[in-house]
């Protein structure tokens, strides 16, 4: 049957229709859940039960956001906030990565106090902070980190200048693990008295954490900016000298060698006396002779002997010379004695003390035991 005029009209705009509708499917954008408020509640409650001072069922947002870091910034004002609390605290609700477990629980502790009105200082900061302290890290204002913060609190006792302190908050000093506050809080104190730049500071924070990692006792007590440049320039020259080593060891080595690691070195065995009580200087008095079989070590020895014993390292690697300290340990110190060299067939080369000097009467007593004991062949 023929279709009327006004029946094709009709079917063609439905299928224009059709084709529109199907053409919105494909470039609409899917609908976008809607915000998840439980799961910000659930995940802010959890861990400080009874720590509210609001009902969370009574949390009416007016958030359009279904961003998760800011879902929880806003449940945890609603849950825990009586008082403003600083960006540096709130910051741990939005962000919590690259922190352990223990330093999220922390932070967040901390916030939990400070936004209820409880006391910082009781709530844990005490293991740390001194009073005066908790109290400029609370009224700090300004985009600071929470560890920028924490280490300008700090720096304040030490210095009046603002200015100074937050320079030094931000450079390597706030990234100091807290279980060596106390040193660090002397690093601080340091750069309080002898202000440097940015850069500069950074660059002798790597040195001065290497020094603190290879010796624990070791302190910036009487030492000056002009030292502390002269003693990084010299460990930047030692680092160079042992990637130098290295690089000449995995040469000798082949391609399957550690980046780091020892060459083989004699065969001798490490050497150890304690005299009699009766021939000891100092109660528990021991002597060793040890070999060094490592770059940081051969360095090390260079470095603190005043001597060039490092360049001896092609030598060693190739099994033409092996290199031996003899050290002295009492009282909980050990002192560098001497620094041995001896050829392939256990002949010793070379023996010398600090500067080059040769060995002194005690300690040749000494080196004539180790070289009885290992048939070594000392020189007259």
């Amino acid at each position: 049957m023929a279709r009327s005029m006004i029946q094709r009209r009709q079917d063609a705009e439905r299928e224009r229709i059709e084709i529109y509708t199907a053409t919105l499917r494909r470039v609409s954008p899917t609908p976008r859940p809607a915000p998840d408020f439980e799961r910000a509640l659930d995940e802010v409650r959890r861990g400080y039960a009874g720590m509210a001072i609001r009902d969370g069922a009574l949390w009416r947002p007016k958030l359009k956001t279904r961003d998760p870091a800011r879902l929880r910034l806003a449940a945890a004002r609603h849950l825990y906030a009586r008082y403003p609390v600083s960006a540096a605290l709130e910051a741990i609700w939005r962000d919590g990565s690259g922190l352990d477990a223990g330093e999220i629980a922390l932070r967040k502790a901390w916030y939990v106090a400070v936004a209820r009105g409880d006391s910082l200082y009781k709530a844990g900061a005490n293991a740390w902070l001194s009073r005066k302290e908790v109290h400029c890290f609370l009224n700090l204002s300004g985009d600071l980190t929470f560890d920028e913060a924490f280490w300008v609190a700090i720096i304040r006792s030490y210095t009046d200048d603002f200015g100074l302190a937050a320079r030094l908050a931000r450079t390597k000093i706030s990234r100091a693990p807290r279980a060596d506050l106390t040193f660090w809080r002397e690093v601080a104190r340091f750069f309080c008295a002898h202000p440097t730049s940015k850069e500069e500071t950074d660059d002798l924070c790597d040195y001065i954490g290497a020094m603190c990692r290879h010796d624990r006792v070791y302190s910036l007590k009487g030492r000056t900016l002009a030292s502390l440049r002269k003693q990084m320039s010299e460990w930047h020259r030692d680092i160079a000298a042992v990637e130098r080593i290295e690089a000449m060891r995995r040469r000798v080595a082949g391609r399957g060698s550690a980046v780091k690691g020892a060459w083989d070195g004699s065969r001798l065995e490490d050497w150890e006396w304690q005299p009699s009580a009766k021939e000891a200087k100092a109660h528990g008095e021991r002597f060793f002779v040890r070999q060094l079989r490592t770059a940081e070590d051969l360095v090390g020895e260079s470095r603190a002997m005043h001597h060039c014993v490092s360049t001896y390292a092609a030598k060693c690697i190739a099994g033409n010379a092996s290199i031996w300290v003899l050290r002295r340990t009492a009282l909980g110190k050990i002192e560098r004695l001497l620094t041995i060299e001896l050829d392939p067939q256990n002949r010793a080369v070379q023996v010398r003390g600090f500067s080059n000097r040769v060995a002194l009467p005690d300690e040749r007593k000494i080196i004539e035991r180790w070289a009885k004991a290992r048939g070594v062949m000392l020189r007259d």
